[in-house]
């Protein structure tokens, strides 16, 4: 019998009612990838990025056709959604290599990038493969400001011209920022261009030191009251921040378990190097894949990392103020090297929320841990 007509089903449609089915299930349904540790920008506050020219670095990074068998890999588990970063993912004179067997696979990409590498081949080539986001992160509106921030001359024009690019060709476009102390007096303009350019605009401003311990990001935080202070004033982050409250406040559901987070349940994360492990920050263990599959790390070895239990008392096992804190094993390991002790920045910026947002609690420090 012929059908008719092929139905339509919009986009959050099919995403929601995708996971509804598959609830309770481990499907590796999202993945994010570094392609490369490596940069073109110099930032300080940033958590991983190595020189663009760091030979060692290049050498270590997965081939390309080691990237092909990990797609392959991750597609015959689930894998739907997929995030590819870096670093800058562009400096890569494989990546649209890369790029193009991942949407031959059939996933769903979204492209992080600082925008100051696309070129008009490399932007009527995301035009003909088009993924399903690309997110250009902007370090502040003003010249002065963004190379402040990146440490490169002529990298705030790049950027612009990016941009421009991507625009021009109707590509899926989301800007974001990481706020600093470099650049927090620019995040109302940045969001008031990205508004001009009828493109969406958000902003993180907590920032984790680096996964190799070096900790002159911490130079760049900005004050706890600060942060609160840029939840109240954006209605959109406000008004987002109460439905997550509303929705997954309160205690821990299984406070002895030391990951209180979905990292790994239907996540994972891959580094440049082939380490598998839950998400991005935690890092602390992680699987092989140049010697392993990934197969067996979804299924034999990430299970045993969440199968970690508390191993002394600490608040942040029956904080109920969690679903507003970062604190996770991966922060509090890169914060001490410790993955069970609670990072002060993020409790008091937890407690200050709460208090903002007119949530009770009943922790008996009642603040500052």
């Amino acid at each position: 019998m012929e059908c008719p007509y092929i139905p339509l089903l919009k986009y959050s449609d099919f995403s929601k009612r995708l996971h509804e089915n598959i609830q309770g299930k481990r499907i590796p349904l999202g993945g994010s990838i570094e392609v490369t540790a490596r940069c073109n920008l110099r930032c300080a506050h940033c958590y991983i990025n190595a020189p663009v020219n760091d030979s060692q670095a290049r050498t270590r990074e997965l081939s390309t056709q080691e990237f092909y068998s990990i797609f392959d890999q991750i597609t015959d588990e689930g894998c739907l959604w997929l995030l590819l970063t870096g670093g800058e993912p562009f400096v890569r004179q494989d990546f649209l290599n890369i790029y193009t067997y991942a949407k031959k696979r059939g996933m769903l990409i979204t492209l992080f990038t600082n925008g100051t590498t696309i070129t008009p081949r490399i932007a009527d080539y995301l035009a003909e493969w088009r993924p399903s986001g690309i997110e250009v992160t902007l370090y502040g509106m003003t010249e002065e400001t963004y190379e402040k921030v990146t440490g490169v001359h002529g990298s705030y024009e790049k950027c612009m011209h990016g941009i421009g690019l991507l625009l021009e060709r109707q590509l899926p476009l989301e800007l974001k920022s990481l706020i600093t102390t470099v650049n927090k007096h620019e995040v109302w303009d940045m969001k008031a261009y990205a508004e001009s350019l009828g493109v969406d605009f958000r902003f993180d401003p907590i920032l984790n030191l680096r996964l190799d311990g070096n900790r002159r990001p911490e130079e760049f935080r900005i004050s706890p009251e600060e942060i609160v202070a840029f939840d109240l004033k954006d209605e959109k982050r406000l008004k987002d921040w109460h439905e997550f409250c509303s929705k997954f406040s309160g205690m821990p559901q299984n406070p002895e378990d030391l990951y209180q987070c979905g990292a790994g349940q239907q996540v994972f994360h891959i580094d440049a190097y082939g380490q598998l492990s839950p998400c991005m920050m935690a890092r602390k263990s992680s699987f092989d894949l140049r010697l392993g599959k990934f197969s067996d790390g979804w299924h034999t070895f990430i299970p045993g990392i969440l199968e970690q239990k508390w191993s002394r008392d600490v608040l942040c096992k029956t904080c109920d103020l969690i679903s507003l804190c970062d604190q996770c094993p991966g922060w509090a390991y890169v914060e001490s090297g410790d993955q069970e002790k609670p990072v002060d920045y993020l409790c008091r910026i937890a407690h200050m929320r709460a208090e903002a947002f007119g949530l009770k609690n009943n922790i008996a420090s009642g603040g500052k841990r």
